[in-house]
């Protein structure tokens, strides 16, 4: 090879490598890209079970707050969802990302506290209003959710205040210590996280933890090929035998490669109240999305040359990850294509799994996954066909491949 042809070759490639970088880099980049002003697809329940001013206060709080960069807030009535246990089923149904609400008799428990220095005593104003949501859904979004609930409890305790405190001052007795501590914080809120995941690394779950699966898929098929060739089992193995034995490999690594990742992430839970059946089930979910991964990789070493695995590898891993980043209503509505990533099925069945059933995706997901597995194993059988193809022409010849097939 000539400098001329050298260096022609190391621009193409680094200009190729770059733009690969770019393409992406952008995909993944534009799967949030003003995220903050879809946050109004995100929807929060209200249910007023005071029907006084204090249930009141929120909707006003709301209409204040109301824009693209705030969620939607559905007010319901009482009969719809008569206890919170029916709000926690209608965010554990996905429908919600969390519920606010107004507690029975609010209103008339803080009258009678700004009445009585009695009860002035044990009146407790974080009973006035309640939220709930839960930390698992998308632990980064979840913040946010958390934030944004917590926004509109003080906004609505602002508003009660704005609007009634200061018409009720001239007629109570702000000399009893009880009486003005009640009109000072007389709205507040409680929260409730109906699965709560305080570990710090939950973060990860989505975003990097998505990335091992296929790295170390990706490492060990590059090994499996070099120790097959060098051992030349290609020539050694009929077709069959040699398709029969990766199989069982990559059954048996795969298995054994998601008991290493479900046990980091359960190291590092900390406080995070899981259980061992949970753990069982976690690893058995990353083994079916790790052999989807095996299978597909190892039918792009097939077919792509030795040069390129690294572009489809980096491919692969972007468009996972991406899928699995963020939730798909505050992305661009195309990036609903990840639907079909190994990567987001896994998510998904894991929520289901560590919220104990509370994630309605389970019908969708699941199916999904195995569906690309069954695929896979198709791909997979095509792509060692390929690879014997090859094995056997580089040491009996092309001509003699095409004499034993006629002779089959």
């Amino acid at each position: 090879m000539s400098l001329k042809s050298f260096f022609i070759a190391i621009i193409g490639a680094a200009v190729s490598l770059q733009l690969l970088i770019l393409g992406n880099m952008s995909y993944l980049y534009g799967s949030a890209y003003h995220d903050g002003s879809r946050y109004s697809s995100m929807k929060f329940l209200y249910v007023d079970y005071d029907q006084g001013s204090v249930g009141e206060s929120v909707m006003t709080a709301y209409n204040a707050l109301k824009g693209p960069s705030f969620p939607t807030v559905i007010q319901q009535n009482r009969q719809t969802y008569p206890t919170q246990k029916h709000i926690h089923e209608a965010i554990c149904s996905g429908e919600y990302w969390g519920a606010v609400y107004a507690s029975p008799n609010a209103s008339s428990k803080l009258s009678a506290a700004l009445s009585s220095s009695e009860v002035a005593q044990g009146y407790d104003s974080s009973k006035a209003l309640g939220y709930i949501w839960s930390s698992t859904r998308y632990p980064a979004y979840a913040q946010g959710v958390f934030s944004n609930l917590l926004q509109i409890t003080e906004a609505a305790a602002a508003v009660y205040k704005k609007t009634n405190g200061t018409d009720l001052l001239p007629w109570i007795n702000t000399s009893d210590r009880s009486i003005a501590q009640t009109i000072l914080d007389p709205v507040s809120a409680t929260s409730t996280d109906i699965h709560p995941m305080p570990q710090g690394v939950r973060f990860y779950y989505n975003t990097v933890s998505m990335v091992m699966p296929i790295i170390i898929q990706f490492f060990f098929i590059m090994a499996l090929n070099g120790v097959t060739l060098q051992n030349k089992l290609f020539s050694m193995l009929s077709p069959r035998k040699n398709t029969l034995l990766r199989l069982f490999i990559s059954i048996i690594y795969t298995f054994f490669a998601s008991l290493v990742m479900s046990g980091y992430i359960w190291a590092f839970r900390e406080d995070w109240s899981v259980t061992g059946g949970q753990f069982a089930l976690t690893w058995m979910a990353i083994w079916l999305a790790m052999h989807v991964h095996f299978l597909i990789i190892d039918f792009a070493t097939a077919i792509f040359p030795m040069p390129f695995m690294p572009y489809f590898v980096l491919t692969w891993i972007i468009m996972n990850v991406t899928s699995t980043i963020g939730p798909f209503e505050q992305s661009p509505g195309f990036y609903r294509l990840g639907y079909i990533f190994p990567a987001h099925g896994l998510y998904e069945i894991m929520m289901d799994i560590w919220t104990q059933g509370c994630n309605p995706h389970l019908y969708r997901a699941l199916p999904i996954l195995f569906a690309e597995w069954v695929v896979g194993i198709g791909l997979f059988v095509l792509g060692m066909g390929m690879r014997m193809e090859v094995g056997l022409g580089g040491i009996f010849g092309r001509q003699t491949v095409s004499i034993l097939r006629e002779e089959k």
